[in-house]
């Protein structure tokens, strides 16, 4: 756990904020599950839960075993199939806030994590697998990113291979293609143990980490043809189909297009058995770990008793912010202006409250332009010749603006100035 002070507090406000405010502009409406959850709701969603990924306690009055939300979907999943099963189709909800839980790699210290993300219900594939993967990259570029990728697979792909393969060592194989790791693949299906795994089986597994690409360099039909011929006969020739479809009409042309940003990775196993269909993931230069992730799972509303097709992703906050940090990307600070000038003194400071201008009072004082700066105040507005005060950027403080001291002037006069941008810290 850890606390946010105020200018992390700001940031990540401000980041919710335009990410959220995209989501309203496609038609995603807002709702907030719980902090904690009854664990059954939970386990309906996530299946069983390794007690050390997950806080629970007995809740005092009913003596229900509840947990800290690890993830939000089964939540809404259950707002869905209980308070919003009578809504028409498809239904398009959005969501923020912290989940809780034990985090692998590099960001292990922390267990809160801040998300935002959205849950398209209703929408039949492939239409809501391509509005979930154009709301993805439109709104990765809202946040500021332009260089990044959304890796595309499915989940069916990888799961249909391993159901070939025996207990245990459909774990072990599970592992290496998750590390991409072909030689390791390739020592364990040539033992003992995996004897009656069939020859095709086993060739399309050993192939899985290769078939990832679809830039200039290895494009995405080469990588599909390499795809088709090595599971024919197999069970991931279907998912494989269904794939080729959605990534032939996302990458399209128009505005639409995903085309400069989509990729294939046909051996994720990422969450793939959760996922029901399509899964993907956005990459971009600086957090070691994707930014965003989702895909969809069809199975899940059936658990809550409403059987609903469902499709959706999640975007992780801190992972945009480290991001945007290595992009180099300046942060727009609000006006904030410190009144410290007597007269006209705490009736100014009102005056542009009532205008919309973030404003606080504090005496006149040698430290003024310190204390502003370290409180954050973009501009201080301190004492002037008669009848008029001066502005004073803080970040500029040798520039200095003398004007009437009348708040309707003051506003104006903030309103001329170019913004304040600090790079990130």
């Amino acid at each position: 756990m850890r606390d946010l002070l105020p200018e992390e507090t700001r940031r990540r406000r401000a980041l919710a904020r335009t990410i959220l405010d995209h989501f309203a502009l496609h038609g995603y409406d807002l709702v907030t599950p719980p902090a904690f959850e009854l664990a059954e709701v939970l386990e309906k969603g996530l299946g069983a839960l390794d007690p050390g990924d997950v806080l629970r306690f007995v809740e005092p009055e009913s003596g229900e075993v509840c947990a800290l939300r690890p993830d939000m979907t089964p939540q809404i999943a259950r707002m869905v199939a209980t308070r919003l099963a009578a809504e028409p189709t498809p239904i398009r909800l959005c969501y923020e806030g912290t989940i809780v839980r034990r985090r692998q790699g590099r960001a292990k210290k922390h267990r809160q994590i801040p998300q935002a993300g959205v849950e398209l219900y209703g929408a039949p594939s492939p239409e809501g697998d391509l509005e979930a993967l154009r709301l993805l990259a439109s709104v990765t570029r809202a946040v500021g990113l332009g260089s990044f990728v959304i890796d595309l697979g499915h989940a069916l792909i990888a799961r249909a291979l391993i159901d070939a393969v025996p207990s245990p060592l459909d774990v072990e194989v599970t592992d290496a293609l998750a590390q991409k790791d072909a030689s390791r693949l390739v020592a364990l299906l040539a033992g003992g143990e995996a004897s009656g795994v069939p020859k095709r089986v086993v060739e399309a597994l050993v192939a899985l980490p290769e078939l990832a690409g679809g830039a200039e360099d290895r494009p995405g039909e080469e990588i599909l043809s390499r795809a088709e011929q090595l599971f024919a006969g197999t069970g991931a020739e279907g998912p494989l189909g269904e794939l080729r479809a959605l990534w032939e009409t996302a990458r399209g042309s128009g505005e639409s297009g995903l085309g400069d940003v989509l990729r294939l990775d046909l051996g994720e196993v990422r969450g793939f058995a959760y996922y029901t269909g399509p899964i993907f993931h956005v990459l971009a230069p600086g957090p070691g770990e994707p930014v965003g992730a989702g895909g969809r799972y069809d199975d899940l509303l059936g658990r809550f008793g409403l059987p609903m097709q469902a499709v959706g992703f999640g975007l992780h906050l801190d992972a945009i912010a480290r991001a945007r940090e290595a992009a180099g990307l300046g942060d727009e600070r609000p006006r904030r202006v410190l009144v410290s000038a007597d007269p006209p003194g705490e009736a100014l400071a009102a005056s542009l409250r009532a205008r919309g201008i973030a404003t606080a009072w504090r005496a006149p004082g040698a430290d003024t332009l310190r204390y502003a700066a370290a409180h954050r105040f973009s501009h201080v507005v301190t004492g002037g010749s008669e009848g008029a005060v001066q502005i004073i950027r803080t970040d500029k403080p040798e520039v200095a603006v003398e004007i009437a001291a009348d708040a309707d002037a003051i506003v104006r006069a903030l309103g001329e100035q170019p913004p304040l941008v600090f790079e990130q810290p």
